[in-house]
């Protein structure tokens, strides 16, 4: 049986990261007190990878770092796979 709260978390936790980039975009648009890149890895890794690229490419927000352009994506990859996994053990 799937956990309910696996998927609440990971549903949670992603868009969180969309939120997230949504309002370090429109704080870095009026020059504002920004949210620290540590803070916006922090969420890709604790499972909020899918969320955080999605919210770069909606809002075209880091796209032009190297480090956000090709690691998120790849952490979301690593998210998804383990997302699988852990459904599959629990299924």
């Amino acid at each position: 049986m799937i956990s309910p709260i696996i998927v609440i978390y990971t549903a949670i936790i992603n868009l969180w990261g969309i939120f997230v980039m949504r309002i370090d975009k429109r704080r870095a648009e009026k020059k504002e007190w920004r949210i620290s890149e540590k803070s916006l890895w922090l969420i890709a890794v604790i499972g909020g990878a899918v969320g955080t690229t999605i919210g770069m490419w909606i809002f075209r927000h880091k796209t032009k770092h190297l480090a956000f352009k090709f690691g998120f994506p790849l952490l979301a990859v690593v998210d998804c796979f383990l997302f699988y996994l852990v459904l599959d053990r629990l299924s």
